[in-house]
């Protein structure tokens, strides 16, 4: 079973090439210390519409930097999808090996007990790379990187808005299911989806 500090040491174990089906290359790998201000191109190049999708804490070089500095340290993953050709990073995966408390009375509730096997997972697109296949190119990457790590399940970070359609789709497609719904602090209503690795 891999390790944080694994990776960190070697990002080779979990880097992977990819084509697109549009015939372009991609590399899915860990991020590295020194991707802070590609990543942060990234970041910024999100529309306004996918950063309220997928919140981060900032969308700058200095979120960014911090993204970087918490390689190995607390419960983080974070793996990014990068273009071959002109090296931008154009998608960025997280992991959250560790649980938190509002998850687990949630899903409690869904009557699903959630524990040491199970993870949370989000991943952001850049815009311009939405609707073409990436995601689905490389969520057999994702789940792999999830048994790597011991684990048997995955659930979203803080599930998926109920209005992204097009996102619920992309779930279902590679074997989420829907399990519950909750409203946030911000009144909006969200589902919790789970995948069983399994199954």
């Amino acid at each position: 079973m891999l390790t944080l500090a694994e990776v960190a040491e070697e990002p080779a174990v979990l880097t992977r090439r990819l084509a697109l089906d549009d015939g372009s290359d991609v590399v899915f790998r860990p991020l590295v210390h020194g991707d802070a201000e590609r990543l942060a191109g990234f970041l910024g190049g999100l529309s306004g519409e996918t950063r309220r999708m997928s919140p981060f804490d900032g969308y700058g070089l200095v979120a960014a930097t911090e993204l970087c500095d918490a390689i190995a340290r607390y419960d983080k993953l974070r793996l990014v999808v990068e273009d071959l050709v002109s090296g931008r990073i154009i998608g960025l995966v997280e992991f959250s090996l560790d649980l938190v408390a509002g998850d687990i009375a949630r899903y409690r509730e869904a009557g699903i007990g959630l524990g040491a096997t199970d993870c949370r997972f989000g991943v952001t697109l850049a815009d311009d790379h939405q609707g073409r296949g990436v995601g689905s190119r490389v969520f057999p990457l994702v789940t792999d990187v999830a048994r790597r790590f011991g684990r048997k399940r995955v659930i979203l970070f803080g599930g998926v808005l109920a209005e992204n359609a097009r996102a619920i789709r992309y779930y279902e497609k590679n074997g989420f299911r829907a399990v519950g719904s909750f409203t946030g602090g911000d009144g909006v209503r969200s589902l919790d989806m789970v995948l069983d690795l399994d199954a």
